[in-house]
This record gives structure tokens, C-alpha cells and sequence, in this order.
């Protein structure tokens, strides 16, 4: 990799900490200058725009995304092995100082037409798609009905990771893990064969 590209990775690493704090409405090239330590205009020429700096944020984020989550997830069984992996390592994902980008990207452009909107949109889908291609891995293996949605379970999944996020980081709950593991073994109980 190219010093460039390694620079504008560890920038965008940095514009990512910050925006889980502010938002990506509240990240400018020039906080991120000063965070950085560099020029406005050297910043600038590695995103031209707030908005090409935005979307970079959240495509290095789903990087991320893949590596702590997915990627050692897929390294495990098939199936519910494999489904479990994904909500243990999302839920590790939720501890970031600071939170979850995409949570915070879902806030502020849900209603907002235009790139970093659609964007969102397609990464969220495609992590629904992933998680119904799991749960169907987990039919194949017989550990799940035949007749059983996957798409429902990967919806189910998702919610109980949404509401794992709610009550350890904004509630507090000192049970939210043990709360989110209870709602996630009950919903592949209520599918097993």
C-alpha cells in the first residue's frame, strides 16, 4: 500500500473516532485537521469535499465492520455456531468508545436523500442479506426447521442486537448481555427442528 493511502487510512481512522462522538454532520475537515495534525488543505486534498469525507468514513467503517465482526465469525462452524459468533462480536462492536457509526449515520440521513443516505441503506441491507444467508446456512445443516424465514430470524437477530445496544450503552443495564443472549437463544429454539 501506497503512503498516501496509508495516510488517508489513519486519517479516516481518527475522523471515525470522532464521529461516533459528534456524528458525521458534526466532523469538518477542519476539526479533523487539527486532530490530525495537519494542514486544512492537506485534508482536503486526500476528500475534496465534507461530504466525500463523510462517505469515506462510513466505507472505512464497514471495513472495520468486517474484520472485528464478520470475518471471525465466518471463521467459525456453519450455521447457528456461526450466527452466534456474528452477535457475540457485533456486541463487542457496540462497545466502541463512542458508539456505533452506523447507528449515528442511521440518525442523522435516514431522511436525507442523496449519497451518504444511500449508502447506509445499501450496507444495511446487505448486513440483513448476510445475516438470512447465515441463517440459511444454519437450515442446510438441519439445525433450523426447513420451513423456517430466514429473513424473519435475520430481522429478529438485528433487533435483538439494536435492543442489546439501547439497554447497555444508553440504559446501562448491567444484564443487557445476559438479556441478549436469553432473546437470542429463544428465537433459534422457537425455529429448531
Amino acid at each position: 500500500m501506497r503512503k498516501g493511502e496509508l495516510t488517508r487510512q489513519a486519517i479516516l481512522d481518527i475522523a471515525i473516532r470522532m464521529a461516533r462522538y459528534s456524528g458525521l454532520s458534526g466532523l469538518t475537515i477542519g476539526s479533523l485537521a487539527a486532530a490530525v495534525d495537519m494542514s486544512k488543505s492537506g485534508v482536503y486534498s486526500h476528500f475534496k469535499s465534507k461530504e466525500s469525507l463523510q462517505l469515506a468514513c462510513m466505507e472505512r467503517n464497514s471495513e472495520h465492520f468486517i474484520d472485528e465482526v464478520f470475518r471471525p465469525a465466518l471463521a467459525k462452524p456453519r450455521g447457528i455456531t456461526r450466527l452466534q459468533g456474528i452477535v457475540e462480536y457485533w456486541m463487542v462492536w457496540y462497545s466502541h468508545p463512542g458508539g456505533c457509526l452506523f447507528l449515528a449515520a442511521a440518525t442523522e440521513f435516514d431522511d436525507l436523500p442523496g449519497p451518504l443516505h444511500d449508502y447506509m441503506v445499501t450496507e444495511q441491507r446487505t448486513l440483513l442479506d448476510s445475516l438470512a444467508r447465515i441463517a440459511a446456512t444454519a437450515v442446510d445443516e438441519r439445525e433450523l426447521a426447513e420451513d423456517t424465514d430466514v429473513f424473519q430470524v435475520a430481522q429478529e437477530v438485528f433487533g435483538v442486537l439494536l435492543s442489546y445496544n439501547w439497554m447497555s450503552r444508553i440504559l446501562s443495564y448491567p444484564d443487557a448481555d445476559d438479556r441478549a443472549w436469553s432473546a437470542f437463544n429463544r428465537l433459534i429454539d422457537s425455529h429448531r427442528p
